[in-house]
C-alpha cells in the first residue's frame, strides 16, 4: 500500500492544544466498522456500550520528565530526549545541537549532570549519567515534559497531571497513552459497577510514535521498538472473557499493540509476561485479541491511522475523519475520542 492512502488534510485550528476542562468531557465519536454506522456521542456514554463480563485494558506506563536541556564541553547548547531508560545511570536519547557530538564526548545537563556520550546508533545515542543518583531521580528534579512537537507551547504545572492517566504507574514512556487520558475515577467507578473487568498492560510508549512514514511503500517503513509488560491477572481475564461470551476493550493502540505483540508470539493467545515488540499493523492484519478499540484521532501518515484503519477498515476510517473535520472533532494527544467496532 502506498503512504498517500494514509494522508488527509487537517484545519490546524483542531490540533488541540490543551486538555478539556474536565477528562471526560471530551466527544466521542462511535463507529460500527460492520455497519459503516457514525454516531456522535459524549465521552461519557461510553459506560452504555460495555456490559458484565466485558474487559477493558489500559496501559499503565507513566510518562517521565524525559526532556533535558544542557551544553557540550565546547559551550553549544543542546536538548536531549531520553527515548529510554537503560539502568539507574544509562539512557538511549536523541540529541538535538548544531553538531552532533562524537563517542566519549562530555555533556552537562541542566548545569548539574555530567554526561558521557558512549555511542550511537542509527536514531538514538547511548548516554552514561555520570552522577549518583539515579537517571529517574535526575529527571524528575531536572527534566521536562516532553509534550508532542505538534502543541505548540511549552509544558506547564498543570500538564504534568493532565499528561498522565489517573492509573498511570509504572514509569518509563515519553508519550502518554492518550485514549487513557479521559477516564477519571468516576468513569472507571461506572465500568466496575456494570461489571467489566478492568486490567492493565503496560507499554512504555516512545517518541517514534510521532514520526510519520517517510517511505511511499509502507512495507518499507522500519517500526519502532517498545518494551511491554502482560500481568499473568489480565492474561486470565482475557481468557475467561473470550470463552463465556464476554468483549475485550482495548484502551489505545498501545494496548491493542501490547495485546496483539503477545498473542503474535503465543499462536493467537494472550500469555503473561515481559518483552520487546515491533509490531507493524497495516490493513489487511488478523487480530486476535480485541473487539473494540478506544483511540484519539491520529497524524495523518502515521503507523498509528494505519493501525485503526486496519482495525475499522481503510474505508470507514476515512468516512469517520472527514465526518470528524466537518464536525470539528478535537485532534490528537488532548483532542476527542473514538470507539471502533472492530471490522469482521
Amino acid at each position: 500500500m502506498n503512504i498517500r492512502e494514509f494522508d488527509f488534510d487537517l484545519p490546524s485550528e483542531l490540533i488541540a492544544q490543551h486538555p478539556a476542562q474536565q477528562r471526560a468531557s471530551s466527544r466521542l465519536l462511535h463507529l460500527d466498522s460492520a455497519s459503516r454506522q457514525i454516531r456522535d456521542l459524549q465521552f461519557s456514554c461510553l459506560p452504555e456500550y460495555l456490559r458484565s463480563g466485558d474487559v477493558a485494558v489500559f496501559n499503565d506506563t507513566r510518562v517521565i520528565k524525559a526532556r533535558l536541556f544542557g551544553r557540550k564541553s565546547s559551550g553549544g547548547k543542546i536538548e536531549i530526549l531520553v527515548e529510554r531508560v537503560l539502568d539507574d545511570h544509562h539512557v538511549q536519547a536523541t540529541i538535538r545541537a548544531s553538531h552532533a557530538p562524537r563517542p566519549d564526548s562530555r555533556l552537562v545537563l541542566a548545569d548539574e549532570i555530567p554526561v558521557t556520550v558512549l555511542d550511537r546508533g542509527n536514531a538514538f545515542y547511548t548516554l552514561r549519567f555520570d552522577h549518583p543518583q539515579t537517571v529517574y531521580e535526575l529527571l524528575e528534579r531536572f527534566g521536562q515534559l516532553p509534550l508532542p512537537p505538534y502543541i505548540g507551547r511549552s509544558a506547564s504545572l498543570a500538564d504534568e497531571s493532565s499528561y498522565q492517566t489517573v492509573y498511570a504507574k509504572n514509569a518509563g514512556a515519553v508519550a502518554a497513552p492518550t485514549a487513557g487520558l479521559h477516564f477519571d475515577e468516576t468513569t472507571l467507578n461506572q465500568l466496575k459497577t456494570k461489571g467489566v473487568m478492568i486490567t492493565y498492560v503496560t507499554l512504555h510508549v516512545g517518541a517514534g510514535t510521532f514520526q510519520p512514514v517517510r517511505v511511499e511503500k509502507i512495507t518499507d517503513h522500519t517500526m519502532h521498538s517498545e518494551l511491554f509488560h502482560i500481568p499473568q491477572q489480565t492474561a486470565d481475564a482475557i481468557g475467561h472473557a473470550k470463552k463465556n461470551g464476554g468483549r475485550i476493550l482495548a484502551v489505545g493502540t498501545t494496548s491493542l499493540r501490547a495485546l496483539e505483540a503477545s498473542a503474535a508470539q503465543h499462536h493467537g493467545q494472550v500469555t503473561a509476561g515481559s518483552g520487546e515488540t515491533d509490531i507493524f499493523i497495516t490493513p489487511g492484519y488478523r487480530f486476535h485479541v480485541a473487539d473494540r478499540l478506544l483511540t484519539n484521532f491520529h497524524l495523518p501518515r502515521s503507523t498509528l491511522i494505519m493501525l485503526v484503519s486496519a482495525f475499522g477498515g481503510l474505508s470507514n476510517i476515512r468516512n469517520a475523519y472527514q465526518h470528524a473535520i466537518k464536525q470539528h472533532y478535537r485532534f490528537f494527544s488532548y483532542g476527542d475520542a473514538m470507539l471502533i467496532e472492530r471490522k469482521p
